[in-house]
């Protein structure tokens, strides 16, 4: 993936929310799950994967809420269940693209004889951050319903407001992540995701009917 221009006049976490914004606008003119992503941004640019890791998020909002529904079918709810298995391994699959974008970018850099080890990766804390702006989306959307009572609108308002201080503090902590291993102050590392339900060699009820 080409390496993001990171400039002082837009932090990288602003430009990551742009992005999911519009990932989210463009799903929901049409507010179909089944409509196709048409992505803007170049194939090999770090954009095209925040983009499409935000269309899978907001996709998979949907297929959550429908498969809540009391009345469905339920042959429909298995067939929605193994649609988000498969969301969530994609899910899973990008996010681990995106620190690899990561890894490149600072490959360069020595950390210092102190760095130190962050909790989590910067792709996964970006995860959290496409999640959030999914939840500002919807909870606004909540606010600003016309068919709700004052009360209503007044609570989602009120959860709106946290979730935007939210969105904040998570994007300050990530830029700070991220000037912090630039400069060596921590350094990261990557642990794939071992999802043994998902592999047929590890997981019990499909080996064992080889």
């Amino acid at each position: 993936m080409q390496k993001y221009q990171q400039t002082r006049i837009m932090s990288f976490t602003l430009h990551c929310n742009e992005i999911f914004n519009k990932a989210i606008e463009d799903y929901h003119t049409k507010d179909n799950i089944d409509t196709p992503i048409s992505n803007p941004y170049e194939r090999e640019s770090i954009e095209n994967r925040l983009y499409l890791k935000c269309w899978i998020d907001t996709v998979q909002w949907h297929l959550e809420d429908i498969i809540r529904d009391p009345h469905i079918d339920p042959l429909e709810a298995l067939s929605l269940k193994r649609r988000i298995d498969r969301s969530n391994q994609d899910r899973t699959d990008l996010v681990e693209q995106i620190d690899s974008f990561f890894r490149q970018k600072y490959s360069d850099v020595n950390p210092l004889p102190d760095a130190r080890l962050n909790t989590e990766s910067p792709a996964w804390a970006i995860d959290r951050l496409s999640i959030l702006a999914l939840k500002i989306y919807h909870m606004r959307e909540q606010a600003e319903r016309p068919d709700a009572t004052p009360e209503h609108r007044k609570q989602c308002q009120g959860k709106l407001n946290v979730l935007l201080e939210q969105q904040k503090d998570l994007g300050l902590a990530i830029d700070q992540l991220l000037e912090d291993i630039e400069n060596g102050r921590k350094y990261m590392k990557v642990y794939r995701q071992m999802k043994m339900y998902n592999d047929p060699s590890t997981n019990p009820v499909l080996y064992k009917k080889k």
